[in-house]
């Protein structure tokens, strides 16, 4: 008997998602940053063992859309509700338990619910139990996990979970994949990762990544990116004096695709200024969104 399905991930921004993504596939596909909002698309990684493939999708926090940028991440979310065999809803326990749970009734979910509690690393008994409590009265807290995606503390308990409620079926991708999206895609999203790591306040929001070129070389791969921002004082900002910062942006990136790609990279990125690029179908579409 083989099991194969859908397992989303859903929650407000900065609940834990990617890192719980990562912690379950052992593998570092969705960055992760301390500022919310870090996650723009939906990334689908395979969990694959004997018997069993998961389709385990991380998907961007929960918003109310700003902007087009915006609606186009909630439309991600919206197709992971309609594909999701397992829905998990992820919450930060020190979050709002009452905000979390309009959020988590707002999706309508029907069928197989795990309700995973996170970060319990940082939060004492007491403070767990009472929001297991509360979430225990709601439709879709029969079953709650507490877990820490960080420290990897019971995402065993999460996967057995999960096992028993997949469907029995084929695989729907091949066994020896990791996902469904392109290296250049990852090249893209590492790079918008040493973006937030880097800069404050909004600039990272403002900004995206556009890959312009990925080849394999024999010994190394190039790759070439636009650093895209709304407005031109934000490229002096992304430049910095004499160029200080996209120097330190690119040294930084190159480390993490040298980390990712198993081999070595030149790396060149640009800085282009695009108006309200967030607001623009033609652009939007053309960087991917």
């Amino acid at each position: 008997m083989f099991k194969s399905g859908f397992v989303n991930i859903f929650g407000r921004p900065n609940a834990g998602k990617s890192t719980l993504l990562n912690a379950l596939t052992g593998e570092k596909l969705a960055i992760i940053s301390p500022k919310v909002q870090t996650t723009r698309h939906r990334i689908k990684s395979f969990l694959n063992g004997e018997g069993y493939q998961i389709i385990l999708s991380d998907t961007p926090g929960i918003i109310d859309p700003e902007y087009k940028l915006h609606e186009k991440m909630m439309k991600a979310v919206k197709s992971s509700l309609e594909d999701a065999d397992v829905a998990i809803l992820l919450a930060d326990v020190y979050d709002d338990p009452e905000k979390m749970d309009k959020v988590f009734t707002d999706l309508h979910l029907k069928g197989n619910v795990i309700l995973v509690l996170n970060k319990i690393d940082k939060a004492n008994a007491e403070r767990v139990e009472q929001v297991k409590a509360f979430f225990s009265t709601r439709p879709y807290g029969k079953e709650i996990i507490a877990i820490s995606a960080l420290k990897n503390r019971h995402t065993g308990d999460l996967l057995k979970s999960i096992l028993e409620k997949l469907p029995e079926g084929e695989p729907f991708y091949d066994t020896d994949d990791m996902t469904d999206l392109p290296q250049r895609f990852f090249a893209g999203e590492l790079i918008r990762e040493r973006i937030y790591e880097l800069f404050e306040q909004e600039l990272p929001y403002h900004t995206t990544v556009v890959v312009r070129e990925f080849q394999e070389k024999t010994s190394l791969t190039k790759i070439i990116a636009d650093i895209v921002v709304n407005r031109e004082s934000q490229k002096g900002i992304v430049l910095g004096e004499k160029g200080s910062m996209i120097k330190k942006l690119g040294t930084l990136s190159r480390i993490s695709l040298e980390e990712f790609l198993g081999r070595k990279v030149f790396l060149e990125l640009f800085v282009k200024v695009r108006p309200k690029w967030r607001e623009n179908d033609i652009f939007l579409k053309e960087y991917g969104y």
